[in-house]
């Protein structure tokens, strides 16, 4: 909101001078518009969920009324793009459960027409449960308010909403209430939104995107756009991103970035607070959420994915795409398998959600220099006719009888199945080798796999007759095809990189079904 200066953000504006347009077409050139087609449906989509959510508390509480559904992310910022998802806020009264969510809620989302994919992953850190309605990816949280029904006139502003609420109520409530004051604090909502495609575009494109594995999500880049935006409240998104790379270059980090002052507020739940609490002092590129209670959008950001960021953080580059497979000589391979598709959907996002633990853990070996995460796994289905080749597929082999295999060639063939496989990457950058040394490097990366091991057969709902994890080191050369585009040449050996580095050896289990 405007203070009392007459300016939006924490500091007076960098400059108020006008600039020009130049960059709308650019931006449909590179096809980050949706069609009315796309629209249209999207519209519908949600149209069906709102029915569904009042459907659905009817079903879990009858004494209970109402049900309400907001959007928030790329589609409430209105940032809305061909194949994007919807994320989702499902806010239900007191008598409905979080259980109730999970189980009748995703239950009625199983048998509903149209409706795949579905996906709860009720212990995340914001419970959450994943599907597709119409193709069309929807990612729905939940928050159970202190209220014995729900309004259809209903907004999330009123911080009193916040009372008598869980910590995970709390996160998804601040979702959609962190959107709206977005939308309140810039000066100019269309300047902002073209500004902000841009700058997730080239994020998307460099394989920085991705709040799960260390860097900025949605949130995040929203949120530094959007203090660029309050910098130079007049000029228009071309000058915006331009000046987002200056400043961001050249930002002092830890120093936090703020839309507004931080607001201690009446109730009794934590805001974020470096000089209170020492989490809060570890955060190395504190972004923080304008919404009471605010919190930090970056607590994922590594050291290794920090310098990823900041390497690579130039104007010049604006619509490459990134070079992730060609950058490094080493790459750790995190091979999650099932025979099931449904499963390998909650298995390959659990082995996910924890990567980042041993991102951290290698950061801490002594001659690597840097654990890259890419931004997502690759998805393989291969239709196997023995326990053998099932074998060779869980542990990222394959053969070209394998690869060619379609569905109908295994039907009838006792014994035969198919094996659902994601695969994940880490970049290794090692410490060169000190000129004149003549003894062979080791990296001894044993103990930061195999914890990562343990840490995801630990998912309660492990089953190791059923699931397969596979950790292991491979050379550039060997990258498989499916990782380049067509037509995209296998990676050179990255340049100053020692030619003798001696790996320990590597950890996993596959499935036996």
């Amino acid at each position: 909101m405007d203070n009392s200066q007459g300016y939006l953000g924490v500091t007076p504006p960098i400059s108020i001078m006008e600039s020009s347009e130049r960059e709308k077409e650019e931006l449909r050139r590179q096809n980050t518009m949706e069609s009315d087609e796309e629209a249209r449906t999207r519209e519908i989509v949600l149209g069906r969920l709102a029915a569904l959510v009042k459907s659905f508390v009817k079903t879990a509480a009858a004494e209970a009324s109402g049900g309400k559904i907001f959007t928030f992310g790329s589609y409430r910022l209105g940032m809305r793009g061909p194949g994007s998802d919807i994320d989702t806020l499902c806010v239900v009264p007191k008598h409905v459960s979080r259980e109730d969510f999970f189980d009748v809620f995703e239950g009625i989302l199983r048998n509903t027409e149209g409706v795949t994919d579905v996906s709860g992953v009720p212990d995340a850190y914001i419970p959450i449960i994943k599907l597709k309605v119409s193709g069309i990816p929807i990612y729905f949280l939940m928050a159970r308010l202190a209220l014995s029904s729900i309004p259809d006139d209903l907004t999330l502003q009123d911080d009193n909403l916040l009372r008598n609420l869980d910590d995970r109520c709390i996160r998804s409530l601040g979702a959609s209430r962190v959107t709206d004051q977005i939308l309140r604090l810039v000066p100019n909502v269309t300047i902002f939104r073209d500004a902000l495609r841009c700058i997730r575009l080239w994020a998307s494109r460099r394989a920085i995107y991705s709040n799960m594995n260390g860097f900025l999500g949605d949130v995040a880049w929203s949120l530094l756009v959007a203090r660029i935006c309050q910098l130079y409240p007049n000029a228009v998104a071309g000058a915006i991103v331009s000046r987002f790379f200056i400043i961001m270059y050249q930002w002092d980090w830890p120093q936090p970035v703020l839309l507004k002052h931080i607001e201690d507020g009446p109730l009794p739940v934590r805001v974020w607070n470096p000089r209170l609490y020492p989490v809060d002092r570890a955060h190395r590129m504190p972004i923080i959420t304008p919404a009471y209670p605010a919190m930090c959008a970056t607590h994922n950001v590594t050291a290794s994915t920090q310098m990823v960021i900041a390497g690579i953080a130039e104007w010049s580059e604006l619509f490459t795409k990134h070079d992730f497979f060609h950058k490094y000589r080493y790459y750790l391979q995190i091979i999650a398998s099932t025979g099931d598709h449904e499963l390998q959907i909650k298995w390959a996002g659990t082995v996910e959600s924890r990567l980042r633990q041993m991102v951290m853990n290698l950061e801490l070996v002594e001659s690597l220099t840097l654990a890259h995460p890419f931004v997502k796994g690759f998805e393989q289905v291969a239709y196997c006719v023995s326990d053998e080749e099932v074998r060779l597929i869980a542990q990222g082999e394959t053969t070209k009888v394998i690869a060619k295999r379609k569905p109908e060639d295994i039907e009838g063939i006792e014994g035969a199945r198919p094996v659902y496989s994601t695969t994940f990457y880490v970049g290794l950058g090692i410490e060169a080798k000190q000129p004149g040394s003549t003894v062979p490097q080791r990296l001894d990366i044993s103990w930061p796999t195999s914890e990562f091991v343990k840490i995801v057969r630990s998912w309660d709902k492990f089953d190791e007759v059923k699931m397969g994890i596979m950790v292991r080191h491979i050379k550039s050369s060997a990258l498989p095809d499916y990782v380049f585009d067509p037509g995209e040449r296998q990676p050179p050996v990255a340049r100053n990189w020692p030619k003798q580095t001696k790996f320990s050896h590597f950890y996993g289990a596959t499935p036996r079904t």
